[in-house]
Order: structure tokens, then sequence, then C-alpha cells
């Protein structure tokens, strides 16, 4: 097929018709601390300066025996001692048959300002309810009775009836406190691999990897 026929082919930045390069930083060994947590951290403090909602993150699982990978964004609520904590609907959705089967995720930042990626690879463990609840109560209230009233991923009719479920939900809490549901809640990724990349002029970028190595980190320069 000839380029003419491609509904897209190679796209080009604005200013120079070629594609953009990568210019605003990098990224040396001696920059990065031992702990990739702390790491994340500086970096996500720096974002949140300069990044529009950095906390927006691509989630991909994949379901056994397919091995089929799907992918959604969501936002990252929570980074503890143990890894990377986001909440969703763990009964009805996509994600979480996949989990059911397979408890492997990963998670990718985009952060075009400052042309940084972060990859995250690992394990996945349910939060306990008593964990979940403390996010759940931090929640505007229409964002927790949609938690009840949306069997996420399932079929729906029509908008008409996820209203009325709205509504039903809304009748049935009036006047309470609303409480988390048993199918929602948060899903921690405690990972074995996290990537720090800072693009390069050239597409030469600097990439270093942190793996785990028992009680501590192996950090490595990768090619890019």
């Amino acid at each position: 097929m000839a380029s003419t026929d491609k509904l897209i082919f190679a796209p080009a930045g604005k200013s120079t018709g070629k594609a953009d390069q990568y210019l605003r930083g990098n990224l040396h060994r001696s920059d990065l601390v031992d702990d990739p947590f702390t790491q994340f951290h500086e970096w996500y403090s720096h974002a949140k300066e300069n990044v529009h909602q950095p906390e927006t993150v691509c989630l991909s699982t994949a379901s056994l025996p397919s091995g089929a990978p799907s992918s959604r964004f969501v936002y990252l609520k929570e980074l503890d001692s143990r890894g990377f904590v986001i909440y969703s609907n763990w009964d009805t959705s996509r994600k979480a048959a996949d989990v059911k089967s397979n408890p492997q995720a990963s998670l990718a930042f985009w952060w075009h300002e400052l042309e940084r990626q972060i990859r995250v690879e690992g394990s996945t463990e349910r939060l306990s309810r008593e964990e979940s609840q403390c996010y759940f109560d931090v929640r505007a209230r229409g964002s927790q009775i949609g938690a009840w009233a949306s069997p996420q991923s399932s079929v729906l009719k029509d908008r008409d009836e996820l209203e009325q479920r709205v509504k039903a939900v809304e009748t049935r809490f009036e006047g309470k406190n609303i409480e988390v549901p048993d199918f929602w809640g948060g899903l921690r990724i405690v990972p074995s691999m996290i990537e720090f990349w800072q693009g390069r002029d050239s597409r030469l970028h600097d990439r270093f990897r942190y793996t785990r190595e028992g009680g501590s980190w192996k950090i490595e320069r990768l090619s890019p």
C-alpha cells in the first residue's frame, strides 16, 4: 500500500514538518535515588507543578488463558511503601475479570510537558474494605452514588436505564452516609519493575530500570 493510501502516515510536528524532538532534559544515574518509590515521588511532585493531571495513568491488564490485553486510563490515588493504588469496580468491569484470571498488571504515565514517562510492572492485590472506605469517604457524594449505581462495563439499554439506577441509589441513601460497596475498592500494583524515561534528541532517550533483588533494588541504564 502506498503511503498516500494510509489514513495516517508519519505524523509530523507543527513547526518542522518532522517528528518532534525531545530537548527539555536529561537523566543520569547520579540523578536517581536508590528507592524507586522516593524517585517517583520526586518526579511526581515536580509534575504536579507542570503537568495537567499527572495522576492520570494507563492501566493495562491481560486475561487468561487467552492472554488478550486491555488498557484504560485511570487515576493514581495513592502511593505507599508497597506500591501504586487505583480504585474501581471489581465485579463487572473488564479489568476485574482480567485480574481474577491474571494478577499481573502494568501502569504507564506520560507527562508531555516534561517529556517524561514512567512504566510500572508487577502483581496486584486488593485493599481491605477498611482501606477502601477511607478513600471512598473523601469522594464527592455523586461519585459515591455512581459507584453503587453503575455495574461497570455491563451493557445498558439506554442512558435512561443508568439514570434510573442513580435515582434508586439516591433514594436508598437519602440522609445517610454511603458505605463503600463490597464490589468496589482499591487495587495495589506491587512493582517488580519501575522504569524512568527522559526524552532526548534523536530518540536517544535516557532510560533507567529498577528491578527487585531481594530486599533492595537494582538500577540499570537501558538502551533507548
